[in-house]
C-alpha cells in the first residue's frame, strides 16, 4: 500500500494535477490509463529501454524483480505508475496499462474453437490391448522389485523429508531404469499406500502392512489399486530434480510435490484423448489438452519452463503408457473402462459410475489379458534356468534365493552360482531339498553340472563354524586351520590357534565370516549352543499408514458459517453503497459516490446527536495507510476524540478517531 504522498508524486510525474485525497488520485490515474489518446501521448515520451521493459511484461507474467536501486528505465516507469510495487523487490504491470498495450485484447492469438484432436496413426484394438496389458504386468513387477529391495528397511528419510539423490540413484540401478522413471514408481507406490516412513528415531522408508495384503491379490486387482492411486493423486513426480521458488531441489517423497491442478489436467487430457480414434495414439500434449493455455492465459507464460499445466499434460501421456492404461499410445479397453465411457469433466467417479465401479470394470477387462503364472522353469546345462513367463510367487521367491537373476523380459533367465547355492543353504535348505525343488519345478532333466554344483557347495557348507569369542573358528580337520593361518590374506582377521581344532579371532563374527568366504572357504555361522544359524531375510514394515490424501484444487468448500458471514458482508456493503442520504441543504455538500465533507465541529455535533437518538449516519473515513472508504455507522459513545459505533459495513463494533473522519451525513431513513 502506497502512502498518499507517494500517490501525489506519481500523479505529478504523469503530468496530472494534484488531488486532495488518495481516492481521487487513484481515479485520476485510472482515467489516464483508460484514455487511449492521453496514454499514447504519455508512452511517446518514454525512453526506448522503458518500452522494451513493457514489451517483456505485457503478455505475462506481468511482474518482475527489481533491485533496491532500479535501472533508469524501470525508475521512469515506476515514477509514472506504469509499474507498481507489489513488494519491496517486485513490481507489477497495472491491468489498465496492459490492456492499452494489447489494444484491448485478452489473448495474443484468439482461438475461439479448440483445435481438432486427431490420431497420428491407427492400430488394431487387439494390438493396443495386448501392449497395454504387457506394460501393466511390467508395472506390477517393477513395484514388487522396488519393495523387495526395501524389504528389510529402505533408505533413510532426509531431515527435510524425502529421498536423497544417492538413494534415488541406487533405486534406479536396482530397477534397471532411469532416475526419472524410478521417481515415478516410488511416488506411485507411495500414493497407493504401499510404502511410507517407519516413524522411528532413525527414520527410514519401508513397505507398509498394506503391501502384504496387496501382494496377495490377483494381478488385475493389484493393477487396479495402482491405477486408481495414479488417477487421483496430486503428487507430481515429474517435478523431481527441479527447484522451487526458493531455489531448493525437489526430492522424491518430499513435501513439496503436490500440485492441485494435476488431477484436473489429467482428466482433461483423458477427455480429449478419448474423443480421438479408438485405436490411434494421442496427438501432441499441446493439442491433447487444448484448453490448458486458453483457459488460464495469464497464469503462466505459454511455452516457458513455468508452464506447469502443459508439462503435466505431457507427463500424463507418458505415465499412462508406463502404467498400462494405454498401449502403443492409444487408450486400451481397460483404460477406457477406468476413465469412464463419456466425458470426465467432473471429479473422478462422477460419470460412468463411481470410481469403484469403473475400477471393477477395468479389472474385469484386464484380467483375461494378463498371462497366467507358471509353476515350472527350463533348466539348461550352462547352469541357467529360463522362466518362459511369469512364475507363481512362491516359486519365484525360492528361485530368487537359489539363483541370481541374469536378465529380465518376456523370459527371465536365472543363473546358479556357488554363492547363490550357499545363500539357499544359509536360508535353511538342505542339499536334498534343493535337488527335490529342481526336479519338481523343471520341465527338463536336471543337468549333471548343476547337481555337482549343489553337492560340492553342500559338502563344504558348514565345514567351518564361526562363533563369538570375539569370534572363533573351529574345524575337525586341523590341517585346514593350518592353511588358514598360513594364508597371508588372513592376517587382518587377527587369528591365533587356541586348540588343534579351534582358532580365535579379534574380528567380530560377521567380519570373520565374510573374510573366510573371500578366501574361498564356505564357513557357516554357529550359535552359542553350537547349532548352525539359519539366516533368512527379516521383513521390516512400517506402522499402518493411510495413502496420502490428494490436495484439492482451489479453496476449500465453504461451510454454513462461512457462507453466512459472506452474505452478511455482501448485504452490509450493499447498504453502505446504496443507502439514501438527506438532500444537501447548501451547495458544497457531496454528491452520490463522493466522500462527505464537513467541518470538525459539525462532524462532532452530528455523531453526538446520532449517539443520543440511536440513529445511523454515513461517514467518510481515511485509515492510517491513507485508504479512503465510505461507511454506515450507528454511534454508541463519543468521548476522548473517538467515536465507538456499530459499523454496518463490517457488521461489528469499531472505534474511529474523529480526526480521520472526513465528514458525516445523515441518512434519509434514520432507522436504517
Amino acid at each position: 500500500m502506497m502512502s498518499p504522498g507517494r500517490l501525489q508524486e506519481i500523479v505529478a510525474a504523469a503530468g496530472l494535477p494534484t488531488t486532495h485525497d488518495p481516492v481521487s488520485a487513484v481515479a485520476s490515474l485510472t482515467a489516464l490509463f483508460t484514455d487511449r489518446t492521453r496514454m499514447a501521448d504519455l508512452l511517446d515520451t518514454a525512453p526506448s529501454d522503458a518500452l522494451a521493459v513493457l514489451d517483456r511484461l505485457v503478455w505475462g507474467p506481468p511482474y518482475g524483480e527489481v533491485t533496491a536501486d532500479p535501472t533508469p528505465p524501470v525508475r521512469w516507469l515506476r515514477d509514472r505508475g506504469l509499474l507498481l510495487p507489489a513488494s519491496a523487490r517486485t513490481v507489477v504491470l497495472p491491468r489498465e496499462v496492459a490492456l492499452h498495450l494489447r489494444a484491448g485484447r485478452a489473448h495474443r492469438v484468439p482461438e475461439p474453437v479448440p483445435p481438432a484432436v486427431a490420431p497420428a496413426a491407427e492400430y488394431g484394438p487387439q494390438a493396443v490391448d495386448n501392449a497395454a496389458a504387457g506394460q501393466a504386468y511390467t508395472a506390477l513387477t517393477t513395484i514388487e522389485d522396488l519393495l523387495k529391495d526395501w524389504h528389510e528397511g529402505g533408505p533413510a528419510v532426509l531431515r527435510a523429508g524425502g529421498l536423497a539423490v544417492r538413494d534415488l540413484k541406487r533405486a534406479a540401478a536396482a530397477l534397471d531404469t532411469s532416475e526419472q522413471l524410478a521417481a515415478f514408481w516410488i511416488e506411485l507406490a507411495f500414493a497407493a499406500g504401499l510404502v511410507a516412513s517407519d516413524g522411528e528415531a532413525d527414520e527410514r522408508y519401508a513397505p507398509t502392512p498394506a503391501y502384504d495384503e496387496w501382494i496377495e491379490l490377483p494381478p488385475a486387482e493389484r493393477w487396479g489399486e495402482l491405477a486408481v492411486a495414479w488417477l487421483t493423486a496430486t503428487r507430481t513426480p515429474g517435478l523431481v530434480g527441479s527447484q522451487d521458488a526458493k531455489g531448493r531441489t525437489l526430492s522424491v517423497l518430499g513435501p513439496d510435490l503436490d500440485r492441485s491442478a494435476a488431477v484436473e489436467v489429467r482428466r482433461r487430457v483423458h477427455q480429449n484423448w478419448r474423443r480421438s480414434s479408438r485405436t490411434g495414439p494421442p496427438p501432441p500434449p499441446s493439442r491433447c489438452c487444448p484448453g490448458c493455455a486458453g483457459e488460464r492465459p495469464l497464469r503462466e507464460a505459454a511455452g516457458s519452463t513455468k508452464d506447469l499445466r502443459a508439462r503435466v499434460a505431457a507427463w500424463t501421456l507418458s505415465e499412462a503408457e508406463l502404467l498400462g492404461v494405454s498401449g502403443r499410445g492409444a487408450l486400451s479397453t481397460h483404460g477406457r473402462a477406468l476413465l469412464g465411457a463419456e466425458g470426465v469433466d467432473k471429479t473422478p467417479g462422477a460419470d460412468g459410475g463411481t470410481l469403484a465401479d469403473r475400477r471393477a470394470c477395468a479389472v474385469k477387462a484386464l484380467a483375461p489379458l494378463l498371462p497366467e503364472p507358471l509353476d515350472h522353469v527350463l533348466l539348461q546345462a550352462d547352469l541357467t534356468a529360463v522362466a518362459p513367463g511369469p512364475l507363481d510367487r512362491p516359486l519365484a521367491e525360492t528361485l530368487a534365493v537359489l539363483a541370481e537373476i541374469e536378465s529380465k523380459g518376456g523370459a527371465t533367465v536365472y543363473r546358479f552360482t556357488p554363492g547363490s547355492v550357499r545363500r539357499a543353504l544359509d536360508a535353511g535348505m538342505a542339499a536334498s531339498d534343493v535337488h527335490a525343488f529342481l526336479a519338481t519345478h523343471s520341465r527338463t532333466p536336471v543337468p549333471q553340472p548343476l547337481s555337482y554344483l549343489v553337492d560340492d557347495v553342500a559338502r563344504r557348507h558348514g565345514h567351518l563354524r564361526i562363533g563369538a569369542a570375539s569370534a572363533y573358528v573351529r574345524c575337525d580337520d586341523d590341517a585346514v586351520l593350518g592353511e588358514i593361518l598360513a594364508d597371508k590374506r588372513s592376517h587382518g582377521l587377527g587369528l591365533r590357534r587356541l586348540a588343534p581344532t579351534v582358532l580365535a579371532a579379534q574380528s567380530d563374527p560377521g567380519t570373520l565370516l565374510e573374510g573366510l568366504r573371500a578366501m574361498g572357504y564356505a564357513p557357516a555361522a554357529e550359535s552359542a549352543e553350537g547349532d548352525v544359524l539359519i539366516t533368512r531375510a527379516h521383513a521390516r514394515r512400517t506402522p499402518p499408514r493411510t495413502p496420502p490424501a490428494p490436495v484439492p484444487e482451489g479453496p476449500p468448500v465453504p461451510d454454513g458459517t462461512l457462507l453466512g458471514a459472506a452474505v452478511k458482508a455482501i448485504r452490509a456493503g450493499d447498504m453502505a453503497a446504496t443507502v439514501v442520504r438527506k438532500p444537501a441543504a447548501e451547495e458544497g455538500r457531496p454528491r452520490a459516490g463522493e466522500l462527505p465533507r464537513t467541518s470538525s465541529a459539525e462532524t462532532l455535533a452530528t455523531v453526538q446527536a446520532a449517539a443520543l437518538t440511536g440513529s445511523a449516519v454515513w461517514i467518510g473515513y481515511v485509515n492510517a495507510e491513507g485508504t479512503a472508504s465510505q461507511r454506515v455507522i450507528a454511534p454508541v459513545r463519543v468521548e476522548g476524540g473517538f467515536v465507538t459505533a456499530f459499523d454496518h459495513t463490517a457488521d461489528e463494533v469499531r472505534t474511529y478517531p474523529l480526526h480521520r473522519i472526513t465528514g458525516v451525513a445523515e441518512l434519509a431513513d434514520d432507522a436504517g
